[in-house]
């Protein structure tokens, strides 16, 4: 099955050279680093991310992946330096794949010259997404000795039969104890759950939640199973082997989230997405919805800088080869128009707990407001302050919202 398919777009120069509009308002954005760790034991079901397994890496081994990172950082500083991009790092983010199928030494390592290299702010959130039967107290301890503050744990679900049907190996025992390890050598904790999984029920996901706030991470996000062409899953449903997703159970099963979380002290600030207190979101993400710059390095990586995108090639042979001949791995990029950027940032940021200002909004466009507020999408009591926050209405047709403002 092979991973989503990349965007099209220009073809990227050599030296991976950007457009000169970049450096026009650049000084002084929020940057952020992506670091794309592509391995896996075994591929999950319903997963569409750019993962591979062993056999599939070709000439890569995950020895001398890092190596082939670093040297894409060298190019990036080249690139952004000719721009006139002097922005340290606000965040770091090790996502996957499983980023600790590799030693924690080596994302050290990386996290070191991109230190190094571009500098890291004060107060940096450093995230690493790790499943649970991958790491242990003396790993996690690594890590926070190395300048990690946050983990990310793919918990999914807390019921057998749920992690079965997306071909998930941990047990689920082991994830309270390496949340609490975490805690213990003093890391954030966030937990990733799946709902709407095929055979799920209300009464699972309502099990799956239970522990996960029984463990009281930091953070929990909650995310509904899309199901992906080409994906195991996908081609189980089509065969008739599974059931599909029930739309109206999903939804039932995100209002018993947002509710079972409020109780539990946990404040949404995203869709998908709540923090205990309101005091620990994944500000990386964050970086991403409010449209701010970052650098993807690795394999089928994205990266934004002051509206240019840019991708990587696929295939952690092709990139590694490329940066081996001094050539940039990119596969293409895009200039976004003035009106692709405020779509992106309607779309981005009416998803969000803190709001899009109604002042950016074109005249003709603010009108549309009152028959979201009639029709129960967004807060009246905000729009009339001039915030467009949704409703839990709202957040379940947080497109219709999107649609209707641009």
């Amino acid at each position: 099955m092979p991973p989503s398919v990349l965007p099209d777009g220009l073809p990227v120069p050599a030296d991976g050279a950007l457009p000169a509009s970049v450096r026009e308002g650049l000084g002084g954005r929020q940057f952020g680093a992506y670091v794309h760790i592509p391995f896996c034991r075994v591929r999950c079901g319903y997963c569409d991310f750019n993962t591979y397994t062993a056999t599939e890496l070709g000439s890569v081994s995950q020895e001398s992946y890092p190596d082939a990172v670093v040297k894409e950082i060298a190019l990036a500083q080249r690139v952004l330096n000719d721009r006139g991009h002097n922005s340290a790092l606000s965040t770091v983010f090790f996502g996957g794949g499983t980023p600790t199928l590799l030693p924690a030494s080596a994302l050290v390592d990386v996290l070191e010259r991109l230190r190094d290299t571009f500098g890291i702010i004060p107060g940096a959130e450093i995230s690493v997404e790790a499943n649970p039967d991958s790491v242990d107290r003396d790993y996690l301890a690594e890590l926070h000795a190395g300048g990690v503050t946050r983990v990310s744990f793919g918990m999914q679900s807390a019921v057998p039969h749920v992690l079965a049907t997306l071909d998930r190996t941990h047990d689920p025992a082991r994830v309270p104890e390496v949340v609490q390890a975490a805690k213990d050598v003093g890391l954030e904790v966030s937990v990733d759950l799946i709902y709407g999984t095929p055979g799920e029920s209300l009464a699972d996901w309502r099990t799956s939640l239970t522990q996960a706030i029984a463990m009281a991470p930091n953070h929990i996000s909650a995310y509904a199973l899309i199901i992906e062409t080409g994906t195991a899953i996908a081609r189980q449903i089509r065969r008739g082997e599974i059931a599909a997703v029930d739309d109206d159970l999903q939804a039932e099963m995100y209002e018993l989230a947002d509710a079972m979380l409020a109780e539990a002290g946990y404040e949404w600030y995203e869709l998908s997405n709540w923090s205990k207190g309101g005091a620990y979101p994944s500000h990386h993400n964050l970086a991403y919805w409010r449209d701010t710059d970052w650098w993807g390095f690795g394999p089928g990586a994205h990266s934004h800088v002051n509206g240019v995108r840019f991708w990587n090639v696929k295939h952690p042979a092709a990139y590694a080869n490329r940066l081996n001949g001094e050539q940039s791995p990119a596969a293409g990029y895009e200039e976004l128009t003035p009106e692709e950027r405020f779509e992106e940032v309607v779309l981005l940021r009416t998803r969000l707990r803190e709001g899009m200002p109604t002042k950016d909004l074109p005249g003709a466009t603010r009108e549309k407001v009152a028959q979201l507020i009639a029709d129960g999408l967004v807060e009246p009591a905000a729009a009339f302050r001039g915030q467009i926050i949704p409703t839990l209405r709202g957040r379940l047709l947080a497109d219709v919202i999107a649609r209707t403002l641009t």
